[in-house]
Protein backbone atom coordinates (compact mmCIF):
# COMPACT_ATOMS: atom_id res chain seq x y z
CA UNK A 1 0.00 0.00 0.00
CA UNK A 2 1.25 3.64 -0.93
CA UNK A 3 2.28 5.74 2.07
CA UNK A 4 -0.63 8.73 2.59
CA UNK A 5 1.37 11.64 1.91
CA UNK A 6 0.00 15.07 2.44
CA UNK A 7 0.99 19.03 2.51
CA UNK A 8 0.22 21.79 4.71
CA UNK A 9 1.03 24.64 2.45
CA UNK A 10 1.74 27.93 3.75
CA UNK A 11 3.07 31.09 4.56
CA UNK A 12 3.97 31.09 8.20
CA UNK A 13 4.88 34.51 8.08
CA UNK A 14 4.69 33.47 11.53
CA UNK A 15 3.95 30.82 12.31
CA UNK A 16 1.07 30.59 15.11
CA UNK A 17 -0.75 28.25 17.14
CA UNK A 18 -3.38 27.73 14.50
CA UNK A 19 -1.07 26.89 12.14
CA UNK A 20 0.35 24.22 14.55
CA UNK A 21 -2.99 22.81 15.35
CA UNK A 22 -3.22 22.37 12.02
CA UNK A 23 0.22 20.53 11.59
CA UNK A 24 -0.51 18.11 14.75
CA UNK A 25 -4.00 17.08 13.26
CA UNK A 26 -2.82 16.70 9.68
CA UNK A 27 0.63 14.39 10.76
CA UNK A 28 -1.93 12.02 12.83
CA UNK A 29 -4.04 11.45 9.42
CA UNK A 30 -1.08 11.12 6.97
CA UNK A 31 2.26 8.47 7.07
CA UNK A 32 3.70 11.80 5.72
CA UNK A 33 3.33 15.29 6.35
CA UNK A 34 5.44 18.16 4.42
CA UNK A 35 4.83 21.59 5.94
CA UNK A 36 5.57 23.77 3.02
CA UNK A 37 6.27 27.37 3.22
CA UNK A 38 5.50 29.06 -0.13
CA UNK A 39 5.72 32.47 -1.11
CA UNK A 40 3.23 34.55 -1.83
CA UNK A 41 3.86 37.33 -4.01
CA UNK A 42 1.03 39.06 -3.17
CA UNK A 43 2.05 39.56 0.35
CA UNK A 44 4.95 41.39 2.06
CA UNK A 45 6.64 39.30 4.38
CA UNK A 46 7.78 40.50 7.72
CA UNK A 47 10.40 37.63 7.55
CA UNK A 48 12.77 35.91 5.53
CA UNK A 49 11.62 31.81 4.73
CA UNK A 50 15.08 30.66 6.07
CA UNK A 51 13.38 32.04 9.81
CA UNK A 52 10.25 31.01 9.07
CA UNK A 53 11.56 27.27 8.09
CA UNK A 54 13.67 27.50 11.87
CA UNK A 55 10.57 28.64 13.75
CA UNK A 56 8.68 26.06 12.22
CA UNK A 57 10.71 23.26 12.65
CA UNK A 58 11.56 24.76 16.28
CA UNK A 59 7.56 24.92 16.87
CA UNK A 60 7.06 21.39 15.80
CA UNK A 61 9.52 20.00 17.86
CA UNK A 62 8.58 21.54 20.96
CA UNK A 63 5.13 20.58 20.82
CA UNK A 64 6.08 17.35 20.18
CA UNK A 65 4.14 16.71 17.43
CA UNK A 66 4.07 12.77 16.83
CA UNK A 67 4.56 11.78 12.97
CA UNK A 68 6.90 11.75 9.77
CA UNK A 69 6.87 16.07 9.39
CA UNK A 70 9.49 17.45 7.01
CA UNK A 71 9.53 21.01 6.99
CA UNK A 72 10.83 22.57 3.32
CA UNK A 73 10.28 25.58 0.78
CA UNK A 74 8.92 26.32 -1.93
CA UNK A 75 8.99 29.35 -4.37
CA UNK A 76 9.18 28.73 -7.80
CA UNK A 77 6.41 26.73 -9.70
CA UNK A 78 3.21 25.07 -8.44
CA UNK A 79 1.82 24.55 -5.50
CA UNK A 80 0.98 20.79 -7.13
CA UNK A 81 4.26 20.43 -8.58
CA UNK A 82 5.86 19.84 -5.24
CA UNK A 83 2.77 17.63 -4.72
CA UNK A 84 3.31 15.58 -7.51
CA UNK A 85 7.24 15.39 -6.63
CA UNK A 86 6.61 14.17 -3.03
CA UNK A 87 4.24 11.91 -3.88
CA UNK A 88 1.67 13.25 -1.79
CA UNK A 89 -2.27 13.36 -3.30
CA UNK A 90 -3.34 15.21 -0.70
CA UNK A 91 -3.33 19.06 0.30
CA UNK A 92 -4.52 20.39 3.58
CA UNK A 93 -5.92 23.76 4.59
CA UNK A 94 -7.18 25.18 7.42
CA UNK A 95 -10.04 27.41 7.22
CA UNK A 96 -10.66 30.03 9.85
CA UNK A 97 -14.36 31.41 8.02
CA UNK A 98 -16.12 31.43 4.77
CA UNK A 99 -14.10 34.16 3.70
CA UNK A 100 -10.71 31.15 3.84
CA UNK A 101 -13.64 29.07 1.86
CA UNK A 102 -14.78 31.25 -0.65
CA UNK A 103 -10.72 32.07 -1.49
CA UNK A 104 -9.18 28.34 -1.04
CA UNK A 105 -12.30 26.57 -2.97
CA UNK A 106 -11.55 27.75 -6.72
CA UNK A 107 -7.91 26.95 -5.70
CA UNK A 108 -8.59 23.39 -4.46
CA UNK A 109 -10.75 22.58 -8.00
CA UNK A 110 -7.66 23.92 -9.86
CA UNK A 111 -5.09 21.70 -8.11
CA UNK A 112 -7.71 18.82 -8.85
CA UNK A 113 -7.71 19.38 -12.74
CA UNK A 114 -4.22 20.19 -12.79
CA UNK A 115 -2.47 17.39 -10.80
CA UNK A 116 -5.78 15.11 -9.36
CA UNK A 117 -4.59 16.35 -5.71
CA UNK A 118 -7.26 16.47 -3.27
CA UNK A 119 -7.94 19.29 -0.83
CA UNK A 120 -8.85 18.65 2.34
CA UNK A 121 -10.30 21.43 4.76
CA UNK A 122 -9.36 21.31 8.67
CA UNK A 123 -11.41 23.78 11.05
CA UNK A 124 -9.46 25.11 13.75
CA UNK A 125 -9.82 25.09 17.40
CA UNK A 126 -11.91 27.56 18.44
CA UNK A 127 -9.65 29.44 20.28
CA UNK A 128 -7.43 29.48 17.46
CA UNK A 129 -10.07 30.64 15.05
CA UNK A 130 -9.83 34.29 14.52
CA UNK A 131 -5.95 34.42 14.71
CA UNK A 132 -4.27 35.00 11.72
CA UNK A 133 -0.12 35.43 11.25
CA UNK A 134 -1.47 39.11 9.49
CA UNK A 135 -2.85 40.06 12.72
CA UNK A 136 0.44 38.37 14.95
CA UNK A 137 2.14 40.63 12.58
CA UNK A 138 0.20 43.91 13.56
CA UNK A 139 0.27 43.49 17.22
CA UNK A 140 4.51 42.49 17.16
CA UNK A 141 5.11 45.46 15.10
CA UNK A 142 2.89 48.08 17.69
CA UNK A 143 4.48 46.04 20.66
CA UNK A 144 2.18 43.83 21.89
CA UNK A 145 2.16 40.90 23.71
CA UNK A 146 1.76 38.01 21.20
CA UNK A 147 2.43 34.89 22.95
CA UNK A 148 -0.95 33.68 23.39
CA UNK A 149 -1.55 33.24 19.55
CA UNK A 150 2.23 32.11 18.81
CA UNK A 151 4.16 29.05 19.62
CA UNK A 152 6.79 29.29 22.74
CA UNK A 153 9.84 29.32 20.05
CA UNK A 154 7.62 32.34 17.91
CA UNK A 155 6.86 34.47 20.83
CA UNK A 156 10.89 34.39 22.08
CA UNK A 157 11.51 35.01 18.78
CA UNK A 158 9.63 38.26 18.31
CA UNK A 159 10.54 39.10 22.05
CA UNK A 160 13.98 39.09 21.62
CA UNK A 161 15.10 38.41 17.60
CA UNK A 162 17.39 36.55 17.21
CA UNK A 163 19.45 36.88 20.08
CA UNK A 164 17.36 34.71 22.68
CA UNK A 165 16.61 32.00 19.77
Amino acid sequence: MDPRIAVVPGSFDPPTLGHLDVIRRAAGLFDQLHVLVVHNPGKEAMLPIAERLRLLERSIAEADVEGDVIVAAWSMGLLVDYATDVGAKVLVKGIRSQVDVAYETPMAIVNRDLAHVETVFLLPDPSHALVSSSLVRQVAGLGGDVSPYVPPAVARFLDTGARGF
